[in-house]
């Protein structure tokens, strides 16, 4: 009796302008349960918010996928070039059926970077190759369910942080939700600011807008406003049962009105009620750091992420982590620019951050 003949698994460079070829992929991301970074219209709209280039690599076998690794191809004068799945995300890596399909990706990825003079290559997340550095002390995650109602999602946060939350409550701040113009311009606002008051440069108003229009159904902004002011604002996605509250922030003046608390909470509430969500994912922080202490103040458990770099021969590993020693001097510098410079120039300089 013959043996069964493998068939060997092929790998092509995805066009994403290729209207079938991207519903074919979000399929199987689908098919998955892949993360909301792994999808082609989070490729798309980081291109058009950052000109940063979208790419992706197919593996299949008799015509079927058998596996996907976005791609964005970053290029920085200030943090070199490198292949990361996925940009501007906090998930991605190769998404895949069988350990062949990971080995085809693996290597095609490595042959397209050296093939378009790129040293390096990040996935965040999924299975990390041999011979990569694997990182798992970095950054970690932070998700648990939603609550069956409101009160007992207020019960579901520690008392200390409960406490901040009834506070917020009780100033009855204005909030609004919502994905236009006014919601995208009061997002920026604030967010821009915060970051700046971390030390860290903005990324491009122009990203939000495109995600806003890429996900129009799995998106929105809500926003907590002081005398007609907004004070706190979070872009979030709503993804496989899941809120995301992925880019946000407050001014100053938010820490005493309690309004980031607030925020929180009431898109819990929001995500529950209007969304149909089950659980809110905090997203990432560094290990450690402020935002991690926060979350889990929150009652939220850190869960290590698992990163993977790839470094070509004789090239220098990439650095850009803005919270490393080497950066806390700029940092420094930064947190005390006008707001309006640090708007202008920030957009430049965070697009090769993805």
């Amino acid at each position: 009796m013959n043996a069964p003949v493998k068939t060997l698994q092929q790998v092509s460079l995805a066009d994403l302008r290729d209207a079938a070829q991207v519903q074919r992929i979000e399929g199987f991301v689908a098919e998955q349960g892949a993360s909301l970074f792994h999808r082609p219209a989070w490729l798309r709209a980081v291109e058009a918010g950052t000109g940063q280039r979208a790419a992706g690599l197919i593996a299949e076998q008799l015509g079927v996928i058998t596996g996907w690794l976005p791609l964005t191809e970053v290029r920085s004068l200030l943090f070199g070039k490198a292949l990361v799945s996925s940009g501007f995300g906090v998930g991605g890596g190769i998404c895949a059926e069988n350990d062949g399909a990971v080995t085809a990706l693996t290597q095609a990825a490595t042959r397209h970077a050296l093939d378009r003079g790129i040293p390096a290559i990040e996935l965040r997340g999924g299975p990390i190759p041999d011979g990569w550095q694997r990182r798992d002390d970095k950054h970690c995650g932070f998700e648990r369910p939603l609550a069956a109602d409101d009160e007992a999602e207020l019960l579901a946060i520690p008392r200390k942080a409960r406490a901040e939350v009834r506070k917020g409550l009780a100033f009855e701040h204005p909030i609004r939700i919502g994905r236009g113009r006014r919601d995208l311009d009061a997002h920026y606002a604030v967010y821009s600011q915060s970051v700046r008051n971390l030390g860290t440069p903005v990324f491009p108003k122009r990203l939000f807008a495109a995600m806003l229009e890429a996900f129009p159904e799995s998106s929105d902004i809500l926003t907590v406003f002081r005398d007609g002011s907004p004070i706190a604002s979070v872009l979030s996605f709503y993804h496989a049962g899941a809120v995301m509250p992925f880019w946000g922030g407050g001014t100053l003046e938010a820490r005493g009105a309690r309004a980031n608390e607030l925020m929180y909470y009431e898109l819990m509430l929001h995500a529950r009620r209007g969304k149909g969500m089950d659980r809110f994912d905090f997203g990432r922080s560094k290990t450690g750091s402020g935002p991690y202490r926060f979350k889990k103040n929150w009652g939220f458990a850190p869960s290590p992420l698992v990163y993977g770099d790839w470094t070509a021969p004789g090239a220098r590993p990439r650095d850009v982590d803005p919270t490393g020693a080497s950066y806390q001097r700029k940092i420094g510098l930064w947190k005390q620019l006008p707001l309006p410079v640090a708007n202008a120039i920030g957009p430049w300089i965070s697009r090769g951050l993805a």
